[in-house]
């Protein structure tokens, strides 16, 4: 069997991050038990695990490569998601930063602070 990769993150509020992981993001949802919650994030397993506390890092957790970061953008914030600001960083009015390689970056918070990024690759 080919090894595949795994991504965890954990929450407070399954219901709040079934939400945004499954209706925001889009990914598929598997399975909700007594320990995680399971999405299939386009081929790489996330699990969400259920915890009464959660330390979250300032930087990204967990992101995804889109191929049209506006459109993704301007759905998330039809949503009520707002793109997370950084200082010195020159994000355009939808939150968006281009990079020096001329990659896009957006970054949003999930229910529990997990700072999630949208990126685009020319």
């Amino acid at each position: 069997m080919t090894p595949k990769a795994i991504a965890f993150l954990a929450t407070r509020d399954a219901k709040a991050s079934r939400r945004f992981y499954e209706q925001a993001l889009g990914l598929r949802f598997i399975d909700d038990d007594d320990f995680a919650l399971v999405f299939d994030a386009f081929g790489t397993m996330l699990r969400i695990q259920k915890t009464p506390e959660v330390v979250t890092a300032p930087y990204t957790a967990f992101g995804l490569e889109v191929s049209d970061l506006a459109a993704r953008v301007t759905a998330l914030l039809e949503k009520g998601v707002n793109p997370r600001r950084y200082p010195g960083l020159d994000q355009d009015a939808q939150g968006i930063w281009t990079s020096p390689s001329g990659a896009k970056v957006a970054w949003f918070a999930d229910p529990d602070g997990h700072v999630v990024s949208l990126s685009q690759f020319e």
